[in-house]
């Protein structure tokens, strides 16, 4: 059976920008461009030239993209013609493929942010579109607010995309701008459209305010719809846009809608989506979402032991989909909650081969489960569980000992009479047969700890150049004063790699020291570090 075409159109660049704190510079625009065009994505909606400088910029450059380069902007301006509207001007001479135009589509927006009459209104959507069609590029109108408008007045709403198409635009889109919509409204109402405007011609972009963006995008492909808008990661005002990072793999991995549909995306492409999550997250600075649909890192995680057994045997046991699929890669866990399946794939995954008869599998398995009771927590700090697993096995080198640390918080008043608080640490280490001293400064205790512990590490000191932490959470798991600490540190380094190591301990600082230590020997063993030819008799770091 021949399958129908869905067209998928990103506008995280866009729609996304609007996002509470997320800023993107001009060169944050143009890699994540490149990450779309990859994908295999459609359209690539870029920015609102003529808005701000970073956008006009954009759409200035000549741009090697196969996906639609698409400029964003307002039909023309009531009162204005389409030569005497500056911001309309802007678009027509953006270097763009189409040109997507947001108009009123709710009656009630007409009257209360226009101020004309309903009629006034079209006239500015056909004119709008028209001008695009005679520029040559491809012209799309987001019928803003069109799901409200049509439950408010359905035949006006109907009138607005109806202009639009017999005006030349390519794409009609019906927009969920507040995001209120629920599913079955969605489909009925894409019903109806699609009987007065080709299926093929229907677009839908849906906001995520009920936590429905990706049921009602689908829903939306059932009625008759053929375009998707949507964005990488859900990015987006208020509660988010249309989560593509979720809609993409639907559409290609569930038979309900590979079967019937095709889209320029292969599974090859698709083997990048969580990579291209991951790198815009990693542009904006945050952590990637854990739990995420597909892409997250605990998507395909696993910690129950009836669970690992049964995904070692076979994977769809427990999983819909394969997570190499989307690139992403199965995850299992070591908890209290596990047992020697756990541990057996866990040590595999890194890389030790031990039999499952061996006795030192059931003590990891005890000491996983003491520690864990005593306030450790592993399945959110596999590096720590690594350092813990190759000690018991004793395949863990000692690079260096640390003899003692000590952290000083000083608050006074400097040369300009401001108060301000300073802390400062020194750590005392042997290394490679000699004692080493360090000192450094912080905005804080454990900053400084960390300055200290990094400054000097002799031979091992250009392993470790590129080791940044880049997040720090603790919790406190016992009340009082005698209060017992968790500390989980996340650490990163210069090709971007992240880990998690934990530390326990009633002493706050105790507790960082000890992630810190985990953190620093992973770094050693994943890359190779030589092991040093002194002995260090046993400690506890």
């Amino acid at each position: 059976m021949t399958r129908e075409t869905l067209s998928l159109y990103d506008t995280t660049l866009r729609d996304g920008a609007q996002t509470h704190g997320v800023d993107f510079s001009l060169e944050d625009k143009l890699l994540i461009a490149e990450q779309l065009d990859r994908l295999g994505l459609d359209y690539v909606e870029a920015g609102y030239p003529g808005a701000n400088p970073t956008d006009t910029e954009l759409f200035s450059k000549d741009r090697k993209l196969g996906a639609k380069v698409t400029a964003f902007g307002m039909t023309k301006r009531p009162g204005r013609s389409i030569s005497n509207d500056p911001g309309f001007q802007a678009l027509l001479a953006a270097e763009a493929d189409a040109i997507c135009l947001v108009g009123k589509t709710w009656d009630f927006h007409v009257d209360v942010a226009l101020g004309i009459t309903l009629e006034e209104n079209l006239t500015g959507i056909k004119e709008s579109v028209e001008a695009v069609v005679a520029s040559g590029r491809e012209a799309l109108l987001d019928c803003e607010h069109f799901f409200d408008g049509y439950k408010a007045n359905p035949d006006y709403a109907l009138s607005c995309a109806k202009t639009a198409y017999e005006a030349g635009a390519r794409w009609v889109v019906l927009c969920d701008t507040n995001g209120g919509t629920l599913p079955e409204e969605v489909e009925t109402i894409v019903t109806d459209v699609v009987a007065h405007i080709p299926g093929d011609h229907v677009g839908i972009h849906v906001h995520n305010d009920t936590d429905n963006g990706v049921a009602n995008s689908l829903a939306a492909v059932r009625a008759g719809a053929r375009q998707i808008q949507g964005t990488l990661n859900g990015l987006g005002e208020r509660c988010g846009n249309a989560n593509l990072t979720s809609i993409v793999p639907t559409l290609l991995l569930k038979s309900a809608y590979a079967d019937r549909f095709e889209t320029k995306i292969t599974p090859e492409k698709l083997g990048t989506l969580t990579h291209a999550s991951r790198v815009l997250d990693e542009m904006l600075n945050q952590a990637p979402n854990r739990h995420a649909p597909y892409v997250g890192e605990a998507a395909f995680a696993h910690k129950g032991g009836i669970h690992v057994s049964a995904v070692k045997k076979d994977p769809r046991t427990y999983e819909h989909v394969p997570p190499e699929s989307v690139g992403n890669a199965r995850k299992l866990l070591v908890s209290n909650q596990g047992g020697r399946s756990n541990i057996l794939a866990q040590l595999e995954s890194i890389g030790l081969s031990v039999s499952k008869d061996d006795p030192r599998v059931g003590r990891l398995v005890e000491l996983v489960k003491d520690r864990e009771a005593g306030g450790y927590a592993f399945e959110a700090a596999e590096a720590s569980f690594e350092i813990l697993a190759r000690r018991m096995l004793g395949t863990v080198p000692q690079f260096f000992e640390v003899d003692s640390f000590r952290v000083m918080v000083e608050r006074r008043h400097n040369a300009l009479g401001e108060l301000v608080t300073i802390s400062e640490a020194t750590v005392k280490a042997s290394i490679d047969g000699k004692t080493v001293m360090s000192v450094g400064e912080g905005n804080g205790p454990i900053n400084a700890l960390d300055n200290a512990l990094r400054k000097d590490l002799g031979p091992y000191q250009s392993y470790i150049d590129d080791l940044k932490l880049v997040d720090y959470k603790v919790r406190i798991l016992t009340g009082g004063t005698d209060a017992v600490t968790r500390v989980l540190v996340e650490s990163r380094d210069g090709e971007g790699r992240r880990w998690f190591t934990v530390g326990v301990s009633p002493n706050l600082v105790d507790a960082s020291f000890e992630a810190l230590l985990d953190s620093i020997n992973y770094k050693l063993i994943r890359d190779g570090a030589p092991v040093p030819s002194y002995s260090f008799s046993p400690t506890r770091y």
